[in-house]
């Protein structure tokens, strides 16, 4: 009795296979990214405290508190008016990472010049990762010519590789609190009252006629 044998596989066969494989896991991570809602459609509007503050001041004075809270944490202010302060501060995580914060608050008031005033804040976050130059060099070779050979010419910059406003809760909590201090610190001190005038103690006017008759001769 004779025994059929299968032909061998082709040797290609192992690599086809992982070929389908990448191709199936690929369009596996398409789906499941085109699933994936984009951002501005997870903005849901609704009123909550996080990016704003309501303070007993008017628009000047809460634009100054928040000047000088971001100088207190080493912000440098780039724009500082009655209503509008920017400020920005840098940020290095690692040795090949670069991080930097833009500040922006805006001051609008119920009322113009009166208070109180409504503090508006968002600060956005820009990433920087550290990309090394290269270049390429003409080396001569005899018989066969020229060969272009890769080199690192030492011209490293920083490229920003992401951009993102922060959404932490406490981190605009933190800040919120401090403009408060500044606040209470720097108002201005209450006039003193008048103090409730001392009974005069000089004796009382002369009547005209009376001192006449004093002066006539007797």
């Amino acid at each position: 009795m004779s025994v059929m044998r299968l032909p061998p596989l082709p040797v290609s066969c192992p690599r086809l296979l992982r070929t389908t494989c990448g191709a199936a896991l690929a369009l596996l991570l398409s789906a499941c990214a085109s699933n994936r809602p984009p951002p501005f459609q997870r903005e849901d509007f609704a009123v909550n405290e996080t990016y704003s503050r309501t303070f007993d001041a008017n628009e000047a004075q809460t634009c100054e508190a928040a000047r000088r809270a971001l100088l207190s944490q080493g912000y440098v202010v780039t724009i500082a008016n009655a209503d509008l302060v920017n400020a920005r501060k840098s940020f290095q995580p690692d040795h090949e990472t670069h991080m930097e914060i833009e500040f922006r608050v805006v001051c609008t008031a119920q009322r113009k010049g009166g208070k109180p005033t409504l503090a508006f804040v968002s600060a956005l976050q820009d990433r920087y990762a550290l990309k090394k130059g290269s270049s390429a060099a003409s080396v001569g070779v005899g018989a066969i010519g020229s060969l272009s050979l890769p080199f690192s010419a030492g011209d490293d910059s920083l490229v920003k590789v992401a951009s993102e406003t922060v959404t932490a809760a406490g981190f605009y909590d933190r800040f919120f609190k401090l403009v408060g201090n500044y606040l209470v610190d720097h108002e201005p001190a209450a006039a003193p009252s008048p103090s409730p005038s001392a009974p005069s103690t000089s004796a009382p006017p002369v009547p005209v006629a009376a001192a006449s008759a004093a002066s006539e001769p007797r």
